[in-house]
């Protein structure tokens, strides 16, 4: 395994400067994140300007005009307005719609709850053609009317709620009760077109009266409220209203719908109610014009303070900044050379000096020395690093040593078990050969030939633990076998070697010293192809020559295997991995790889046609023999 160092220069420095970089990187975006919060406060208040422009004062136009046409509408219905004028307000309104539309296309920067919000408006304005065939055509009620505009104006209040981008609280505080006044002049035209449907039907129903109720109550919460947070500027014109006669009179003319007195027909002096409300009307307008103006104006110089606290608080954060960036480059210097060392070091520990110790252990030889780490580092923490890491370096070896111990236990335990197995096995089977030469019983050779054919599996499995623990097995020939004899032993160590068909193979034989591990390696294979076929198909196991040697194909039938785990099981048989007993379900392939890698054996597994899988095993030139073989020579 080859070292590979670098040298404590660039490379080092820079991932130093970026290990530092993150605290000061981390300090300039909290500097960015406070700046750009408290910035974002600033614009905020300047978008204000476009939001008024854009939205707020187009919206509140359109609202007025709608207002009036859902006042002129109450009227047309009442036959107290001819159509002439209802026409005319409906011009008037479209083009306050059209204005809006336009200006709202030109605001950017919209939020997702704002762009929602004016979505919701546009779906509400486009219920107006509808509504007026039906007021035409006298097919809705007056409430139905109110109701239909009432939406509209709604929606466009909600669109208010969301364009309220006040940082500031007493700012916020003052738009929103500007707006609630709003809702409060909204609700004022409301009741006026309801007093209009009143005087036309000349009579307070029960459920009209509940109406109204709803109506006037949430007028005076709402302005009650609205005026408690308005400051003397701003709440002057609208409390001095408060005590104007008009407004006197529109609260005397509230009492008398939501009251009794009107349950058997309406006073006497309800022919003056619309001109009261119209008074009082025009006082609001007037007065929310003037609020809504005077709120902008106190919203410039805020944001040009917050934009000053900004600028100051950027400033000191930024000398912060800097200074400690210059001190981080004063240490990374030393930094860099001790971490350097202790890289090195490290890195030498684990890809030589470890890796050597781990080879030496698995060779069978003694238990290295390795010495502990000395970078000379003079850095307090770098040096606690180096003294834990000596104790990790002392702790990783002995673990080594200890895991080569337990291998070679274990490799021994296999070996001794095996070879016991394996002598005892085969005074088996010589036993078994004797028994079968001194009777001619035809089912008791035949019980003796089944017995036989389970001893000689059973000393395959045998020697599986011995190839496992890299060891070989005792038995052997002297002379060349041939390959007919080979792959025919091979398929004799099958328990259903009756469904396993060998053509014949070409007249080759196979070199004595590889027979055994050969006819292991075959038979494990075709094993593995009669486990996983169905029982009622064959197995072929055919050998033709190749230039490289002799090539033997096992071909089953059976349901396949994905392409990824073919490719995973191919790598294993090409580069045999180191037996892990976590895998023991696949214990024929180690034994595959082992005996593969020892004679230079290609082994290699793909698709057939047939839908299984074919095992194609590559025998080389230097495993075979042209000579004549003497069969049964060992």
């Amino acid at each position: 395994m080859k070292r590979r160092f670098t040298r404590p220069g660039r490379p080092i420095a820079l991932k130093l400067l970026v290990l530092l970089s993150v605290p000061l990187i981390s300090l300039v975006g909290l500097w960015t994140f406070a700046a750009a919060l408290t910035g974002g406060d600033g614009l905020r208040l300047l978008e204000i300007n476009n939001l008024v422009t854009n939205l707020a004062d187009p919206s509140e136009q359109m609202n007025i005009q709608l207002q009036r046409e859902r006042l002129s509408s109450a009227e047309f219905l009442s036959s107290a307005r001819p159509y002439r004028e209802l026409i005319n307000q409906r011009s008037r309104t479209d083009t306050a719609v059209a204005a809006f539309r336009r200006r709202a296309a030109l605001q950017e920067n919209v939020t997702p709850e704002m762009a929602e919000q004016l979505k919701a408006l546009y779906r509400e304005l486009n219920r107006l053609p509808e509504l007026r065939r039906g007021v035409d055509a006298r097919s809705v009620g007056a409430i139905q009317t109110i109701t239909v505009y009432s939406d509209v104006v709604d929606a466009s209040f909600r669109m208010y709620d969301q364009m309220i981008l006040v940082p500031d609280m007493a700012l916020y505080r003052l738009a929103r009760s500007v707006t609630m006044l709003g809702e409060a002049k909204e609700l004022l035209s409301r009741e006026r077109a309801m007093i209009v449907h009143v005087l036309a039907t000349r009579e307070v129903g029960p459920s009209d009266r509940a109406l109204f109720t709803r109506m006037s109550a949430t007028r005076r919460l709402l302005y009650s409220q609205a005026l408690t947070h308005l400051d003397d500027d701003l709440g002057a014109a609208y409390r001095g209203l408060a005590g104007s006669a008009a407004y006197r009179d529109f609260v005397a003319i509230e009492d008398a719908i939501r009251g009794q007195a009107t349950a058997n027909g309406l006073p006497a002096t309800s022919a003056t109610w619309v001109s009261r409300g119209d008074d009082l009307a025009a006082a609001v307008e007037r007065n929310q014009s003037e609020a809504v103006q005077g709120l902008v104006d106190r919203v410039n110089p805020t944001a040009t303070a917050i934009l000053i606290k900004i600028g100051v608080a950027g400033g000191i954060g930024l000398v912060a900044v800097v200074a400690s960036v210059v001190l981080s480059l004063r240490f990374r210097g030393r930094l860099v050379r001790e971490l350097a060392g202790l890289r090195d070091a490290a890195t030498g520990f684990a890809e030589v000096r470890l890796a050597g110790v781990v080879d030496q252990l698995r060779a069978g030889g003694a238990k290295p020395e390795v010495e502990p780490l000395d970078t000379g580092a003079q850095t307090t923490e770098v040096r606690d690093i180096v003294q834990a890491f000596n104790s990790v370096q002392s702790t990783a070896v002995g673990a080594a040593v200890d895991q080569a111990k337990l291998r070679d236990g274990v490799r021994q335990v296999f070996v001794s078990l095996a070879r016991r197995n394996q002598s005892l096995l085969h005074r088996q089977l010589l036993q078994l050969d004797g028994m079968q030469r001194r009777t001619h019983d035809p089912v008791i050779l035949d019980d003796l030939f089944k017995l036989d054919h389970l001893t000689t599996r059973m000393r395959r499995h045998a020697e599986s633990l011995i190839i496992l623990s890299d060891q070989t097995p005792g038995r052997g020939w002297r002379n060349p076998v041939p390959a007919v004899d080979v792959l025919r032993a091979a398929v004799a160590e099958v328990e259903e070697y009756a469904r396993v068909e060998v053509p014949q193979p070409p007249n080759v034989a196979v070199m004595g010293s590889a027979v055994t591990d050969v006819v292991h390696l075959v038979a494990e294979l075709v094993e593995n192809a009669t486990l996983f076929s169905p029982p009622q198909t064959r197995v072929d196991v055919r050998a033709v020559g190749v230039p490289e040697g002799l090539q033997v194909d096992i071909e089953d039938r059976g349901l396949g295997l994905p392409e990824e785990e073919l490719r995973e099981l191919n790598a294993r048989l090409a580069e045999p991995p180191e037996f892990d007993l976590a895998e023991s379900d696949r214990l024929g392939l180690f034994v595959v790889a082992r005996l593969a890698a020892r004679h230079g054996i290609r082994v290699r597994l793909r698709p057939s046609p047939y839908g299984g899988i074919t095992a194609t095993v590559t025998l080389p030139a230097a495993l075979l023999s042209d000579q004549p073989a003497l069969t049964g020579g060992r």
